[in-house]
């Protein structure tokens, strides 16, 4: 029995083609820049709610100043009065009778001078043993109680042992500032480098870095906030040292300035000369600070 032959034929199936997409530019919306004026006016915003606050405080710290010191009986001389009598001395800072008579440019000067002396010497020699306490276990123990010992020492209890030493006000006045300013920046390097990551060790034993290479590119870049923390402490505290210091040792300086202004019953010169001292402390503080933010990136705080 023969089967029947089976023809298979092929259906061709037409499969529609697609037409072609055409796609579309893509446009680059580029920001529209914010026109000068507006700039302008964004920067005087911020820069106003910063000035403007502390100004009004001051303007009602002034106002209630003169209404109090007015009144009969007073004692401490009214605003007014203070710019009458100082008016000299503040619109010609700088002249020069000879002696100690001159002006208040010279006696900051010549305190200034003596604080980027002390207060130098403090920060390579706090730095130094603040690394060497923080990084070896023994020389904490050894010197970290020693450290807490001399650091609740006043400072002008150290300017009558300075003078002594060194028969002159120059430097008994620097070494008080050094005396005065080195702890914390012993204390907060001591303490930054404590707390250096364990990470960050692992890497440097990993890469081999010699000691030279691990103080430069891990301890001091880590601990730098700490660092800069102490350095502004001890800045604040050097000018507090000198003005008081100088008080006591004479010579030519905005300390002795208020001494002999007090001797002389000169409240109003007093009163401008702690004006600055306000305002230049205020300044190197900032001045630390700024340099911090930039040393550090920010991560110091402000």
């Amino acid at each position: 029995m023969t089967m029947p032959a089976i023809k298979a034929e092929a259906t061709a199936v037409a499969i529609p083609t697609a037409s072609p997409v055409t796609v579309a530019p893509v446009v680059t919306m580029t920001p529209k820049r914010a026109p000068r004026a507006e700039k302008y006016v964004k920067m005087a915003k911020e820069a106003a709610a910063r000035v403007v606050p502390p100004l009004i405080v001051l303007a009602l710290l002034m106002l209630f100043w003169e209404l109090v010191c007015r009144r009969t009986g007073s004692t401490l001389p009214p605003p007014s009065k203070v710019f009458k009598d100082t008016r000299e001395l503040i619109l010609d800072p700088f002249f020069d009778n000879g002696g100690i008579d001159k002006g208040l440019f010279w006696h900051l000067s010549a305190s200034l001078q003596r604080v980027a002396y002390g207060y130098s010497i403090a920060a390579v020699v706090g730095i130094a043993l603040g690394t060497l306490v923080g990084q070896s276990v023994w020389a904490m123990r050894g010197l970290d109680p020693l450290f807490q010992v001399l650091r609740t020492i006043p400072p002008l209890a150290w300017l009558p042992l300075s003078l002594a030493a060194f028969r002159d006000g120059q430097p008994s006045a620097i070494f008080v500032i050094f005396i005065t300013s080195v702890w914390p920046i012993i204390i907060n390097t001591a303490v930054g480098i404590r707390n250096i990551p364990q990470d960050y060790r692992n890497v440097a034993a990993v890469v081999q870095l010699n000691p030279l290479e691990f103080f430069s590119k891990i301890m001091i870049p880590a601990a730098a906030p700490y660092i800069f923390t102490g350095l502004r402490i001890g800045i604040g505290l050097s000018w507090l040292a000198i003005v008081a210091a100088e008080m006591l040792i004479g010579g030519v300086g905005i300390g002795f300035f208020i001494w002999d202004a007090w001797n002389s019953s000169h409240i109003s010169e007093i009163i401008l000369a702690l004006f600055y001292v306000g305002i230049i402390g205020f300044v190197l503080d900032r001045l630390i600070a700024g340099l911090a933010k930039f040393v550090t990136r920010g991560t110091a705080l402000n």
